[in-house]
């Protein structure tokens, strides 16, 4: 699967353990789950494959009507009791978001994941 990064930063913490693990206050070894996860992605032929496996614990984002988060999922960096994942929406094969975004219906055709960052969500 192409990933698509939204800026520098989010590109930088993903492939590099250094700014993975200064985003992670030095732990390494989520620096290193985030790393396997990206690189769990990226072999992926289709975002089904990541959404059938119940360690990456894929599901969609819901911001209480601020539409923030419309169309964007997100997997966990490494187990459901870190609060760290990894926010992603799938695209078309024109790198646009799908409108609208039902993944049911889509699952087996997405190629290509932009990541919009790696955020704590207690943050």
């Amino acid at each position: 699967m192409e990933i698509i990064y939204s800026d520098s930063k989010v590109e930088s913490q993903c492939t590099s353990i250094k700014n993975a693990q200064k985003l992670f206050g030095g732990n390494k070894a989520l620096a290193l789950s985030l790393h396997a996860r990206i690189a769990a992605l990226s072999s992926a032929e289709i975002i089904k494959d990541i959404i059938v496996q119940p360690q990456f614990r894929f599901h969609e984002l819901h911001d209480k009507g601020k539409n923030k988060y419309k169309g964007y999922f997100a997997i966990d960096v490494k187990t459901k009791k870190e609060p760290w994942r990894i926010i992603l929406r799938p695209l078309d094969d024109n790198k646009e978001p799908f409108d609208p975004c039902n993944i049911d219906e889509i699952a087996e055709i997405v190629e290509i994941v932009e990541i919009k960052e790696v955020s704590n969500h207690y943050e």
